[in-house]
């Protein structure tokens, strides 16, 4: 496209799926991704179990014994220091309904070097 033309919705999408699939196919930059959407994951997750039982973040660090400050850390966007611990304490404080889960993903070994 020239300075002239626009861009639509469409070829912004079109643009993403092209860019992501060449990130995708680089072995690299796919562990990085990965290892990004990991994190994305898990401070997702904390913040989903913490709305469904209803509590604020300030009701969480009443339990935990700590600031809201610090239950915000947890529970941020990128957040990458969790321990074990914190992780334990932290859902402990959401009650009973919810338990911690680790689960270890074996990378794919493509077809061609598998044989």
């Amino acid at each position: 496209m020239n300075r002239t033309e626009r861009y639509t919705q469409k070829d912004g999408r079109r643009l993403f799926e092209e860019d992501r699939a060449r990130m995708m196919a680089d072995p690299e930059l796919r562990a990085v991704y990965e290892e990004e959407a990991e994190k994305k994951e898990l401070w997702l997750q904390l913040v989903e179990a913490r709305q469904a039982t209803g509590l604020t973040q300030d009701e969480v660090a009443r339990r935990l014994g700590v600031s809201q400050a610090q239950v915000a850390r947890i529970e941020k966007r990128g957040y990458d220091a969790y321990t074990l611990n914190t992780l334990r304490r932290y859902v402990k404080a959401l009650g009973g309904g919810f338990e911690l889960e680790v689960r270890v993903r074996r990378p794919e070994i493509p077809p061609h070097v598998a044989a």
